[in-house]
């Protein structure tokens, strides 16, 4: 998908603030700290568009980013973060919960795990219930340029054996610095969100004039 246009939409804390357009919605879903902002940052072609809060896993907000005029990410507060409190976990874990059993939008869920580590209890748990409720997904395996490229079988094989993976659920190996993973990722999010792909590689104008004048 050739990016044209994007923009941060609302930070919602609840349905009445969910945007009533009807466009297809991507959630992503993580660990605090997993790479969620870096990686929206680099399917967009933007620096800065999504930031990451400077108290991980406080944050109990759903973040919508428009792209096109035809599509909608929606990020999701992280989830794992130790100093969270029960009660605001629970709190987390109900909005969460209505947003994917109740938005009709949703075409898709992302769930992003960090490749160098086995997934956590927290992913294992998320990945089960998405899977129980037979929400579509895909898993993110982040932070690709972090380990070799000769360790990458060896990591995404204990990601899908440690959550249970059958192997028609997509795993995509991801880095926001290389830019691995980005084109494979489009084409399953155009493809599930019933959107045109085009060429997802090439940057927005104002980006690419960003990197010349740099």
């Amino acid at each position: 998908m050739k990016i044209k246009t994007t923009e941060f939409m609302i930070s919602a804390v609840g349905p009445s603030q969910y945007p009533e357009e009807g466009l297809p919605e991507v959630a992503l879903a993580g660990r605090s700290n997993v790479g969620k902002s870096s990686l929206i940052n680099k399917m967009l072609l933007r620096r800065n568009l999504a930031r990451t809060s400077q108290q991980p896993g406080k944050t109990q907000t759903l973040n919508y980013y428009r792209i096109n005029g035809e599509l909608i990410f929606v990020d999701f507060p992280g989830y794992g973060y130790a100093r969270v409190s029960k009660t605001e976990r629970e709190a987390w874990g109900r909005m969460i919960e209505r947003y994917l059993r109740e938005r009709e939008p949703l075409k898709l869920v992302l769930q992003l795990v960090d490749v160098r580590h086995p997934p956590s209890a927290d992913d294992v748990r998320m990945y089960e219930w998405l899977s129980h409720y037979s929400l579509p997904m895909i898993v993110v395996a982040t932070k690709a340029d972090k380990i070799s490229r000769s360790q990458w079988p060896k990591h995404m094989k204990t990601i899908r054996h440690n959550l249970g993976m059958p192997g028609h659920v997509p795993l995509v190996l991801f880095s926001s610095v290389t830019g691995q993973g980005r084109d494979e990722l489009w084409s399953l999010i155009a493809h599930a969100a019933g959107i045109p792909l085009e060429s997802p590689s090439e940057p927005p104008k104002h980006a690419q004039e960003t990197e010349d004048n740099g």
